[in-house]
């Protein structure tokens, strides 16, 4: 197989250029996902928000969580302000989505970035699993 010249087409980057206009069209747009034209502008996730989400998401639906994740997001908008919550107004916030321990690793991972961090998240997946309740997939959809 010969390599594309810069700029010359070929299958693969022509399929490529059209899945990726099918997803501008398509995408199933969610709260802590920035939109393709917003990424494309420069934007960038913010890392609480894509924290959030991934520990709602476990073993939870999209559709359960969405009104979980805005309520959260409406009541504390950064991760130094759910550091600074009650943890019964964490949990109390959390009834319905289930799996506590999720709960109350997302109140001490919270605690530990604003007091350790300086209210951000590391940059690096390394850092980011040795924060409570992060593994190594939501390490990585943080550092993404």
């Amino acid at each position: 197989m010969v390599a594309a010249k810069p700029g010359e087409s070929t299958p693969g980057t022509d399929f490529a250029r059209r899945l990726l206009a099918w997803y501008d069209a398509h995408h199933r747009r969610l709260p802590w996902r920035l939109a393709p034209r917003e990424a494309a502008a420069g934007a960038t996730v913010d890392p609480y928000r894509v924290w959030l989400s991934e520990i709602m998401l476990q073993q939870t639906t999209v559709e359960t969580v969405v009104p979980y994740f805005r309520a959260f997001l409406d009541r504390w908008p950064d991760v130094n302000a759910l550091a600074g919550a009650a943890e019964e107004d964490v949990m109390k916030a959390w009834a319905g989505l289930g799996y506590y321990s999720r709960a109350r690793n997302l109140k001490k991972c919270a605690d530990l970035v604003a007091s350790a961090h300086g209210g951000r998240f590391p940059e690096s997946e390394a850092g980011l699993r040795s924060l409570p309740g992060v593994g190594d997939y939501t390490a990585a959809a943080i550092a993404a």
